[in-house]
């Protein structure tokens, strides 16, 4: 990958996982837990949410290999013994991150047709369209990974309520081991990881055929 896509590529990542950490965050106040506003959590500076490691080292190296694009951001501190209601509040929370990052795919779905209709994609306008590209397919990545139910993904506080008590319990202590398991499905096994991603590729080419409806 050229060092000019490589970091278009980082910095969308970045931008969309601070997006991905806002959502929650401000989710969880409207729930009734300030914990991470307190924390200054609440902004879209992407200072107080990066990992300097998960989130600028490790994408970078992996976009200027051409391999996978893995990162990840500072989880935000919660506690959900605040909310309002436990059950539906931490769903939601869990899930506001996964409805922000559709919506930016969405919103760059639409800008990518604006950006060809207006500029053909050529000269910097193919920079701006390369961008929107990138966010439309990190977007939908960071959804639907982030679905997986392996705990502390987002989709695995939906799958413990799901499960009585005592299975949940254990369940969840499973996050200890979380970004290990899912490192292994991503390098050992990725035919689990394109089971659960096949969704974004039937979404790219729906995107893809709107945007050229804009030509």
């Amino acid at each position: 990958m050229f060092p000019v896509q490589a970091l278009i590529l980082v910095a969308v990542l970045i931008a969309s996982v601070v997006v991905h950490e806002v959502a929650h965050a401000w989710q969880a106040r409207r729930e009734g837990d300030d914990t991470a506003e307190r924390l200054g959590r609440i902004t879209f500076n992407p200072l107080p949410h990066l990992d300097p490691l998960g989130s600028v080292i490790l994408p970078l190296l992996l976009a200027w290999q051409g391999g996978i694009i893995f990162g990840w951001a500072k989880p935000v501190p919660v506690n959900p013994a605040n909310y309002d209601n436990y059950v539906a509040g931490d769903i939601r929370v869990s899930l506001a991150g996964i409805v922000s990052n559709l919506g930016l795919a969405l919103i760059a779905t639409l800008l990518s047709g604006v950006v060809l209709k207006l500029t053909g994609a050529v000269g910097f306008g193919s920079l701006i369209f390369s961008a929107l590209n990138y966010t439309i397919f990190i977007n939908l990545l960071l959804a639907f990974f982030n679905l997986i139910p392996i705990p502390p993904l987002d989709g695995s506080h939906v799958m413990a309520h799901l499960l009585p008590a005592e299975v949940a319990q254990s369940y969840r202590e499973m996050g200890r081991f979380g970004l290990l398991l899912v490192m292994a499905m991503i390098f050992l096994a990725p035919g689990a990881l394109d089971f659960f991603l096949t969704p974004v590729y039937w979404l790219m080419g729906l995107a893809d055929q709107f945007i050229r409806l804009w030509i």
